[in-house]
């Protein structure tokens, strides 16, 4: 497969670079993380809803890819990286209910992400408006159960096939849809709520 580099010109070639990495090479494994370490962040601050568990179970996920490399064994690395930054995501979850912690962080956009995505040709109205808006769906999908919340992520953020889904949580296709369904129509009521609130 041929990637985009993260500068966005030059193309990489990403079964070179994994055949580097898993041969030892650091700076093959770096070049790989750079290409993917927007998304796998994203992933993991939707389903966690914590800029700072985010940051850590991305991290924590590129560690765990690293150690397990040899290990990989073809495929899809993007599917491979993104069943790691789930797992990560688990593990931050567990993590979180034995410290007892409630964040509410986790109900605002987190504002060096969202810089990065603002579009600065738009009026500050407009922008205002995208961000409640992002703020309302960070909230609404925080409130999904765990295993729908992975999916909507993957599926409606992240844009992976059932089937890719399917290989990135371990489920099968069946309970990949069915939890899809189940979380689309959650977060319309979720959303309906939130829209009845701001009504007069």
């Amino acid at each position: 497969m041929v990637c985009v580099s993260v500068e966005g010109l030059v193309p990489m070639d990403e079964q070179a670079l994994l055949a580097s990495a898993r041969a030892g090479d650091p700076h093959a494994f770096n070049t790989l993380v750079r290409a993917y370490q927007d998304m796998a962040y994203n992933v993991a601050y939707r389903v966690l809803g914590d800029p700072e568990a985010a940051a850590d179970a991305t991290q924590d996920a590129f560690l765990a890819a690293y150690r397990a490399l040899p290990a990989f064994r073809g495929g899809s690395f993007k599917v491979w990286l993104l069943r790691i930054v789930t797992n990560s995501c688990y593990d931050q979850l567990r993590l979180r209910k034995r410290r007892q912690q409630t964040s509410l962080e986790g109900l605002v956009e987190d504002p060096d992400y969202a810089s990065a995505l603002a579009n600065h040709s738009e009026s500050p109205e407009h922008a205002i408006l995208r961000g409640e808006l992002a703020q309302v769906l960070q909230a609404g999908i925080a409130r999904l159960p765990l295993d729908q919340r992975i999916v909507l992520v993957l599926s409606d953020v992240q844009g992976l096939s059932y089937d890719e889904i399917a290989e990135a949580t371990g489920v099968n296709l069946g309970t990949v849809k069915s939890r899809l369904s189940r979380a689309r129509a959650r977060l319309r009521d979720i959303l309906g709520e939130a829209r009845e609130l701001w009504s007069p």
